[in-house]
């Protein structure tokens, strides 16, 4: 795959930016395609000079503009998306336009141009709360919310395209992605997010029930190593779902504990599990692949960048209620 031309779209969101880092890192033609809708090009300040980069505002609904960009491109990356559970509650239909609409107009561009491989970022929310742990890749499929369903539908696109039009296709199923450039906005953001901005702004860090419950926490820079992986893979590796995890397991409290400060918990969530913890053993004995930076050192590396997020939303027990309100009447009904 080294020195090819590669798309990547949702390029200036979280996960994304560092993909697009790291494929110009290794010598890639990258062209980036974002509607900036929830990406922001200030993530790609570091590589913006870069000859090798383009950046299309286009969104991936946008069909004849997609099947332009995407002429002469051998491997997509598909990371662009709509995330967030309250959003995607209050709003099921903007959600089922962007990740499977979108995904939908994503393939057929690819198919259209030619485009050997398509990399999907999928999510491990399909999974609901599991039976056993770690997750096998075979775990019954239970999304909780819109959010969760509509990534998942997507990924069961991605994988009939592959069947039956014969484009090599991979989907990566990501665990608690965090690390620099995480989304805040919404209260379910990356957690680590929300504590950093807290914390800067002297306030106490929620956790949500006894956070006693665990998380697959995953570097990011580890997850772009992963979609590199995957555009890199063997075809007899494709046409498969792959977990993206760390190895391991962490509490919420453990995480509060790396990050110090005084501590306000908030109710527990209904239809969240009290574990994520992925089985990684297809990922790497079919792509070669396992993380490489554990919790500590993780957690080390975004405090020190800890001023990033200075202009991130401070949530309070609050705010977060309220934001949350949907969750509890429509899941709590569900559940309780």
């Amino acid at each position: 795959m080294t020195g090819s031309q590669v798309i990547v779209t949702g390029g200036c969101g979280f996960i994304g930016s560092h993909l697009v880092e790291l494929l110009l890192e290794t010598g890639h033609r990258v062209t980036v395609v974002d509607n900036l809708s929830t990406g922001k090009l200030s993530n790609l300040s570091s590589v913006s000079d870069n000859s090798d980069l383009e950046i299309k505002q286009v969104d991936v609904n946008d069909s004849d503009s997609l099947q332009e960009i995407l002429s002469g491109v051998e491997i997509v990356f598909h990371l662009a998306a709509l995330a967030s559970i309250v959003p995607s509650i209050d709003n099921p239909l903007e959600y089922y336009r962007a990740n499977v609409d979108g995904t939908v107009s994503v393939l057929e561009a690819a198919r259209s141009a030619g485009v050997r491989r398509v990399v999907f970022a999928a999510s491990s929310s399909c999974y609901g709360i599991p039976d056993s742990y770690p997750t096998t890749e075979d775990a019954p499929i239970r999304p909780e919310y819109p959010y969760a369903l509509t990534k998942w539908l997507a990924e069961q696109t991605v994988l009939h395209w592959g069947q039956v039009y014969g484009i090599e296709v991979i989907s990566l199923r990501l665990f608690n992605v965090y690390g620099p450039r995480a989304r805040t906005k919404d209260a379910y953001g990356a957690v680590l997010g929300v504590f950093l901005a807290q914390k800067l702004a002297g306030q106490p860090l929620t956790i949500v029930g006894d956070g006693e419950q665990t998380r697959d926490f995953t570097y990011v820079t580890d997850v772009a190593r992963a979609f590199m992986a995957a555009g890199d893979a063997p075809q007899a590796a494709c046409r498969q779902v792959y977990n993206v995890g760390s190895g391991g397991t962490y509490s919420v409290n453990r995480l509060a504990g790396l990050i110090g400060g005084e501590t306000v918990h908030v109710p527990k969530r209904p239809a969240e599990p009290d574990c994520t913890f992925a089985d990684i053993s297809r990922i790497q004995s079919g792509l070669g692949w396992s993380s490489s930076v554990d919790f500590e050192e993780g957690v080390a590396r975004v405090m020190s960048d800890i001023e990033n997020f200075q202009d991130a939303p401070v949530w309070t027990p609050e705010t977060i209620a309220d934001h949350t309100k949907t969750w509890f009447e429509r899941l709590g009904a569900k559940s309780g």
